[in-house]
């Protein structure tokens, strides 16, 4: 899979979890296509979708038996690695907040990008 693919899969999986778990009217920034979606978000995305993926092969995939609360977990992580690379000290503190504090239709979206990654590597 491109890193293109990838980036896009775990786009859709976000765009589909906030329109299943986020209560009332999003942001629209937070349901954005892919097409306007900026170059930073479009590369953290990619990178982490990539993390997703490494970590189901160097686990022979045993990462699949992960609780939906740590993949969770992994995925914030690795986005809040992301955004400071490419916020570095300007970062906005809700872009970095840790797991524990975000709320709670995002915690159960990011689960839902680790399983999109899973199903989207299942055959490679």
């Amino acid at each position: 899979m491109s890193d293109i693919e990838g980036a896009k899969v775990f786009r859709e999986a976000w765009i589909a979890g906030v329109r299943k778990h986020f209560d009332g009217e999003p942001k629209p920034s937070y349901v954005t296509p892919w097409q306007d979606t900026p170059d930073w978000e479009r590369a953290a995305a990619g990178a982490v979708f990539d993390q997703v993926a490494q970590l189901l092969a160097h686990s022979d995939r045993n990462a699949s038996r992960l609780s939906r609360e740590q993949k969770s977990r992994f995925v914030a992580t690795a986005w809040t690695a992301q955004m400071y690379k490419h916020f570095g000290e300007d970062v906005k503190p809700g872009y970095v907040a840790d797991w524990p504090e975000l709320p709670k239709w995002q915690q159960e979206t990011d689960a839902d990008i680790f399983e999109a990654v899973e199903d989207a590597t299942k055959e490679a």
